[in-house]
């Protein structure tokens, strides 16, 4: 038995050497060998997209718990500790279980070439299959048609949140080939949502998603419609107006995310959950490292009276676009600072194009790969400086975050600083 989870994880690294290899093949075989724990879970809501799976899911376990139902929840990337990734029943895995699970597949893998996330898939299916809760909420990693959670064979809903272009290298370069990737996830006969889309996708995605349910005859719930105005979220469905508190969470976009698992439970008989319970849900969401200001940590209170903290993980460009939505407010109440590291698969240009218009300053930072299971190399600071210099004049780098927004705070007046590009630095803030 390891002695840490760091060391429980890092002896499934070295199993197969690619970080992406989508096939469910590897998987279903460790799977039968452990008794195909994923068809022994609780009722799964299959949770694919480009954008907003994860606030999505923060929305659905949110007004379910308030609801009084318990849920089990899959998530990915984690930010600081990969126990963030299983919750059981409404908390997260501790470190005795996972350890233990961990070593009990690596066991039954019996050193057969498997991935770093199929592996680890299999053993958050085992944790969900040994622990009682009313639902589990299941985020694809990657794509959805070849994604380890696609082993789930009979989910009683899917959802498919907003698509844009990223992982373009597996996912294909068009938005139809990347919409067909995601509705990868649709089963025979199980009810489908679909989120709101950018007004420049829909036309490009909706028949894909059309024509895969009419093939497996998919009920497809798409025409529903959700405005923010004042402190209230206006949600259009089947002829009705509902009318909810605006979320916690900052953004339209999170009206659309709030609004895609409202139309979902709204959807389904699995769970008797009333209006009241959807009102409290959509207020107690969270999400960490979402537009979120940071006002804890040793960085956050180390900055001098006047400025404020933000981070966006924000790394493609439906990202960017919200992002830069958002921060439009901004630039009438003081400076922007934009603080920006990113992994190389991404595109600087594209991700930060519509944030550019509304920041005083930009600057880069270094960060460290992270341990696991992440997606490429991240930029040095100063390769991603030299990018972004053809879109900003001044662009100095930094070799970390620290180092970054202390000198923003050294060199400008006080404003506030936008950490984003990444949702892999979110731990360097602390």
């Amino acid at each position: 038995m390891y002695s840490s989870v760091h060391q429980a994880l890092a002896a499934l690294q070295d199993l197969y050497p690619e970080k992406i290899d989508l096939s469910l093949e590897r998987l279903h075989r460790l799977l039968e060998k452990l008794g195909n724990p994923q068809d022994k879970t609780p009722p799964v809501i299959h949770v694919a997209g480009t954008n907003g799976k994860g606030s999505t899911i923060a929305f659905l376990r949110s007004i379910l718990e308030a609801a009084d139902y318990k849920c089990h929840v899959y998530t990915s990337p984690h930010l600081i500790s990969f126990n963030e990734r299983i919750c059981l029943a409404g908390d997260l895995i501790s470190d005795e279980y996972l350890i233990q699970i961990l070593d009990e597949v690596r066991t039954v893998n019996a050193g057969e070439k498997i991935t770093f996330f199929e592996i680890t898939t299999a053993a958050a299916f085992l944790a969900y299959s040994r622990v009682p809760a009313d639902v589990l909420l299941l985020e694809v990693g990657l794509g959805g048609l070849n994604d380890a959670t696609n082993v789930v064979a009979d989910p009683f809903m899917t959802i498919i949140t907003t698509i844009s272009y990223d992982h373009v290298d597996w996912l294909g370069r068009s938005l139809p080939e990347i919409a067909a990737q995601k509705a990868g996830i649709m089963k025979p006969g199980v009810p489908c949502v679909i989120g709101q889309q950018m007004s420049w996708a829909q036309d490009q995605v909706m028949p894909v998603f059309e024509q895969r349910a009419q093939e497996l005859d998919v009920p497809l719930t798409w025409n529903w419609g959700v405005v923010c105005r004042g402190k209230e979220m206006r949600l259009d469905y089947n002829g009705k107006r509902f009318t909810y508190p605006l979320p916690t969470l900052p953004g339209e976009h999170q009206c659309w995310n709030a609004g895609t698992a409202i139309i979902a439970l709204k959807n389904q008989e699995h769970f008797k959950v009333t209006d009241e319970a959807i009102a409290v849900g959509v207020r107690a969401a969270e999400w960490p490292g979402r537009l979120e200001q940071i006002t804890r940590g040793a960085l956050a209170e180390s900055l001098p009276a006047g400025w404020e903290l933000w981070y966006d993980g924000g790394h493609n460009d439906s990202g960017g676009q919200v992002l830069g939505q958002y921060i439009s407010g901004w630039a009438s109440q003081g400076p922007v600072h934009a603080v920006v590291g990113m992994l190389k698969s991404k595109d600087p240009a594209v991700c930060l194009g519509p944030v550019l218009p509304h920041i005083e300053t930009l600057s880069t930072f270094s960060f460290p790969n992270g341990p696991f299971d992440q997606t490429g190399p991240s930029y040095p600071a100063e390769e991603l400086s030299a990018v972004l210099k053809a879109h900003h004049s001044d662009v100095p780098s930094y070799a970390s975050l620290k180092e970054a927004v202390r000198a923003v705070v050294n060199d400008n007046k006080p404003g506030r600083i936008l950490v984003t590009g990444t949702l892999y630095a979110y731990k360097e803030l602390f």
